[in-house]
């Protein structure tokens, strides 16, 4: 794993205060990833990561197009469940996911870091905007 990789998993577990498995943190990193399985993943669940990369254009969020762009809030993210969101962060931070979770304050779901996916939460009030794909 690489170091970078290990620090953008910890930023985005600390990101999500009312996500479920942010009580627990991955015990331990080995050289497959985390050895563990997120709520709702594992053999027969859908919740998994998908089979390839996310789509490869950058969707731009905002500005005077404003196209796809909607408010936060679970309703408005529910939808999204199960295709690849395009999120822009408070943070400046903007990134593709693979949603699999809509809480009533949180979502989750898988992160592509350039070279593979790890599993993700945020809380909603940290979205600045949002395109589902």
């Amino acid at each position: 794993m690489y170091d970078d990789e290990k620090e953008d998993i910890e930023l985005d577990y600390e990101l999500c205060e009312s996500c479920p498995f942010n009580r627990q943190r991955p015990p331990f990193f080995g050289p497959m990833g985390p050895q563990f399985q997120p709520p709702g993943v594992g053999p027969g669940s859908s919740g998994g990561p998908p089979s390839g990369p996310p789509p490869s254009v950058t969707p731009q969020l905002g500005g005077s197009q404003g196209i796809g762009v909607l408010a936060v809030d679970p309703g408005s993210i529910r939808r999204c469940r199960f295709s690849f969101v395009y999120l822009r962060l408070r943070n400046g931070r903007e990134f593709w996911i693979w949603l699999t979770f809509v809480g009533r304050r949180s979502i989750s779901g898988w992160r592509w870091t350039g070279r593979r996916w790890v599993y993700f939460g945020v809380d909603l009030r940290q979205i600045e905007s949002f395109y589902c794909y």
